[in-house]
């Protein structure tokens, strides 16, 4: 069995995290976004940084 790298394993909890999500807001009755539109961190420092201007 090939070793398997902390950053796969980590990526790969990331995703099935994010599909249990899913899955169970479905359950509850919730609709979420078909495309994974998530923000990087950067990206959110920066817009908020921008905006303190």
């Amino acid at each position: 069995m090939p070793d398997i790298s902390l950053k796969a394993k980590q990526a790969y909890f990331a995703k099935v995290k994010r599909a249990n999500y899913k899955a169970s807001m479905h359950l509850e009755g919730f609709t979420l976004p078909a495309a994974d539109n998530t923000l990087t961190r950067e990206a959110i420092l920066a817009k908020y940084r921008h905006s303190r201007l």
